[in-house]
């Protein structure tokens, strides 16, 4: 499963003390979790984030229980149900007792699918640029490198790394809005 492979690479890597990649662990799970509590509150979307939020704060906190051993997914995922019941509680939900919380493949596969067709035609468009707009991208939009890490790997200097974002945004731009 790509999913639990990324996630606990940064996850793993955020507790050995690398801030970014716990940032990016908080960010993409985050994704995740937004789709898991919003299908179970249906009827409240406007708690959806509220409770993410507090669900990625639980886990920040209780990050120290994580092993290595066990996926990441299914720690996170007794963790945000928690939260949901702990919500329903609060609220008095009647009917809550209905309201399915087990369903472990829900709370990825959706996104999952969703996040691979969007990195399919992320990528499609892409492929349209040249190299010195679409490697700058890739490095420092997508994978959150700096611009002088992204010079470095692409042999660019710092402005050229920063035109070529420019200017390939750009581009693509005007490719999305010929799309629509």
């Amino acid at each position: 499963m790509e999913i639990e492979e990324r996630l606990r690479a940064l996850l793993l890597q955020g507790l050995a003390g690398e801030a970014r990649d716990y940032e990016r662990f908080l960010a993409v799970l985050s994704t995740h979790l937004r789709a898991f509590l919003r299908r179970r509150l249906g009827q409240w979307p406007d708690e959806v984030e509220d409770l993410v939020q507090e669900t990625l704060l639980a886990l920040h906190n209780q990050r120290h229980t994580y092993r290595a051993d066990m996926p990441v997914t299914a720690w996170a995922h007794a963790i945000a149900r928690y939260k949901l019941v702990d919500w329903f509680r609060a609220h008095a939900v009647r009917g809550a007792r209905n309201v399915p919380l087990d369903d472990v493949n829900e709370l990825f596969s959706t996104q999952d699918q969703d996040a691979a067709q969007a990195r399919r035609d992320l990528g499609l468009l892409l492929d349209t640029l040249p190299d010195k707009q679409r490697l700058p991208i890739q490095h420092v939009k997508l994978e959150g490198l700096s611009v002088v890490e992204t010079a470095r790997l692409t042999g660019l200097s710092e402005s050229a790394v920063k035109v070529g974002v420019h200017r390939g945004l750009k581009a693509l731009a005007a490719r999305i809005r010929g799309l629509t």
